[in-house]
């Protein structure tokens, strides 16, 4: 399954918006008001960092990039579940939000659900691009 087709041109795009919008949000946060809540604007510069990584390594494709991209995507969900639970949890410590506070529902959850997507979508097509490399052969 070509990366550039199909539901792999929809992650992509997604995650271009994504990095897009993180990142304008995150340097007017940063340049404006970033003494009001450093943790807060700070995770949200992370969080496109994440994104904009992301959507080159889907794009890219390729054995590094592919690693690249579970790592981003990895870390994405992990960032997701841990600033969304302190979020809900510990209120106090993030007096503004971030793209991935209370699971990202400012942003309709997607925060939450375009890595596992994504880490589904690279499993799916690792497959077929380990069944379409030809086996390495021994040379004498």
């Amino acid at each position: 399954m070509a990366r550039t087709q199909g539901f792999g041109r929809i992650l992509v795009t997604i995650y271009a918006v994504f990095a897009i919008g993180a990142t304008s949000r995150s340097v007017v946060q940063i340049a404006r008001r970033f003494d009001e809540a450093p943790i807060a604007y700070s995770l949200s510069l992370v969080a496109a960092v994440v994104y904009i990584l992301a959507t080159i390594a889907i794009a890219r494709g390729g054995p590094v990039w592919r690693k690249v991209a579970w790592t981003a995507l990895s870390f994405e969900l992990c960032g997701v579940l841990i600033v969304g639970a302190l979020t809900v949890f510990v209120p106090d410590a993030f007096p503004r939000a971030t793209v991935w506070s209370y699971f990202g529902r400012g942003y309709l959850f997607i925060p939450l659900v375009l890595p596992i997507l994504g880490l589904w979508w690279l499993r799916r097509t690792g497959k077929d691009h380990q069944a379409a490399e030809p086996l390495p052969t021994k040379t004498q």
